[in-house]
């Protein structure tokens, strides 16, 4: 807590704009991370911080330049200062370059009066040398007469990736890390960014060949976890239940929140400052206390996915930007196609770097829940889907299956059994595979569209089996599907069911079986194991 200017107490906010500062916004430790990251700059790498939109680069290059303070002098630019004209003669960038490193280095007293000089001219136009080795004849003298030695940090540098000066930039850089030995020069460059610089293809107007951004290939690989761990997500429930004493336990909510996000950093932030200042309050969640708890977690669930931001804009920008991108997504959600990872995909390596997948036993996976829900929300929500027969099925039903706030799923698949067998009875077995988990799913969205989400349980996303999980209303409804292949196999779902109420702690489950047996029974049967309830339904 601190006092602003009219002596009034100021409490300190989650953050999801811009960076992240230690005295105003609830923040993780990152101490951990700026250690790593300067051993880094201890040994003389130059490096590439490349992170998915808001997941915190900036907020850690803040933080990494204080840290720093003592013991280097950090010049840390953004290009997003510099105009996007500038990028496009040599002379321009120049100037552009040096007014920005000139104000990185305002009110240090280590920059010698020649090179500030100097600068200053290629700023202003001045010099009849503004070129990019003149420049960094400049910034060899002051690395030289440096007490300090010097730290380049450059953000934002997607906004010059495409133009050749950069390339030029780059390659002056290369130059003078190669021959460090003859020629003073930084200590080390960090560029931070979405893309990996050193893996951009870009072309180049000489030829209009397609290239590769190689004088960037003596950067180290920063392999630094940027996400927040469950431990990481404490520290900063800590240090807001030492402000507002909710009484939350801090443990569960961290896990909770590490469950749905995977630690995305921006997941993170958002989902604590909805709980914290829009779910507190309400009808339903009258104060703090009541906010933070598990249902006041699923409110903030569902309210982060029926909003726009720029993160889920950028995601669904993305896929409709990129087709094969677009059907590899598809693919994990509705079939639950198995992708080994190949670090020589270009779509694997394109949906990695934009943070939407992540690698797990070797496989490629959906980066988050959170990610999984909106797409699946995405995928169900178009024109095309809308018209189908299921959807129109379940919005003229959708009325029904809420009792006293309940979601009635027994009924849910009463009807959707229904229909199923009136509108795909006659299909064969391919089609049921491919096509059963998003018709169910299809059904189920405009149901609880609006009050409830729900997501696929990961351990369980292939072709034979899905558990999804339904919140609807603070409560955690779970549902099997599977396909049938014969009695035994049931026993072993049901058995699985139950564990995974035991995991939930409840003492219902559902388990919807899509069998190709001619002689089946459809329909629904509830049976009751070791105290739990099973309601299972066949089409």
């Amino acid at each position: 807590m601190k006092r602003d200017e009219g002596n009034e107490i100021v409490g300190k906010k989650f953050n999801v704009s811009a960076d992240c500062k230690p005295q105003l916004h609830y923040m993780v430790d990152l101490s951990e991370r700026l250690e790593k990251i300067k051993t880094m700059i201890d040994a003389g790498e130059y490096f590439t911080v490349n992170r998915a939109r808001q997941y915190g680069k900036t907020t850690t290059l803040k933080a990494l330049e204080r840290f720093l303070e003592n013991e280097y002098l950090v010049v840390a630019i953004d290009f997003q200062m510099v105009s996007y004209s500038d990028f496009e003669k040599e002379e321009l960038f120049v100037e552009a370059f040096s007014r920005e490193v000139l104000d990185a280095a305002e009110g240090k007293e280590e920059i010698p009066q020649e090179i500030r000089d100097g600068l200053a001219l290629l700023a202003d136009g001045k010099s009849e040398r503004r070129t990019l080795s003149g420049l960094f004849r400049y910034l060899s003298k002051w690395c030289g007469q440096s007490v300090k030695k010097l730290v380049l940090i450059i953000d934002e540098v997607d906004s010059a990736s495409n133009n050749q000066v950069f390339l030029d930039l780059l390659a002056q850089l290369r130059g003078y890390y190669i021959n460090r030995d003859r020629k003073p020069t930084f200590q080390s460059v960090i560029l931070a960014g979405v893309y990996d610089v050193k893996n951009l293809k870009r072309k180049m107007a000489a030829d209009g060949e397609e290239k590769m951004n190689s004088p960037w290939n003596i950067a180290a690989d920063f392999l630094i976890d940027m996400s927040f761990s469950v431990k990481d997500i404490e520290g900063m429930l800590f240090d807001y239940e030492n402000d507002n004493r909710t009484g939350m336990s801090i443990r569960k909510m961290a896990q909770m929140l590490y469950d749905y996000t995977d630690g995305y950093p921006f997941l993170v932030s958002r989902l604590c400052k909805l709980i914290d200042e829009h779910v507190a309050g309400d009808a339903v969640f009258p104060d703090k206390s009541s906010a933070w708890t598990k249902e006041g977690m699923l409110e903030a669930v569902n309210i982060l996915l029926h909003e726009k931001n720029t993160l889920f804009d950028s995601l669904i920008g993305k896929i409709d930007a990129y087709m094969e991108l677009r059907e590899m997504i598809h693919a994990l959600l509705f079939r639950g196609q198995s992708i080994l990872y190949n670090p020589d995909d270009g779509i694997t390596e394109l949906a990695m770097m934009f943070g939407f997948v992540k690698i797990e036993d070797g496989n490629v996976r959906v980066a988050n829940r959170i990610f999984e829900t909106r797409l699946y929300n995405y995928f169900l929500t178009t024109a095309r889907v809308q018209g189908s027969d299921m959807y129109k099925a379940a919005t003229l039903d959708k009325n029904q299956f809420v009792e006293n706030g309940h979601l009635n799923m027994r009924l849910v698949l009463e009807k959707f059994v229904r229909h199923f067998d009136d509108l795909y009875g006659d299909q064969n077995q391919e089609f049921y595979e491919e096509d059963g988990r998003r018709y169910f799913l299809l059904y189920l969205r405009p149901i609880i569209n609006g009050r409830g989400n729900y997501y696929i349980e990961a351990q369980t996303r292939n072709r034979e089996r899905t558990d999804v999980i339904v919140d609807y209303g603070g409560e955690q409804i779970v549902v099997e599907l599977k396909l049938w292949h014969g009695n035994a196999y049931n026993l072993r779902g049901e058995a699985q069911l139950l564990d995974y109420l035991e995991y939930y702690h409840l003492d219902k489950g559902y388990m919807l079986s899509f069998n190709f047996n001619k002689h089946k029974e459809i329909g629904i049967k509830e049976i009751t194991i070791n105290s739990k309830t099973l309601i299972e339904a066949v089409v």
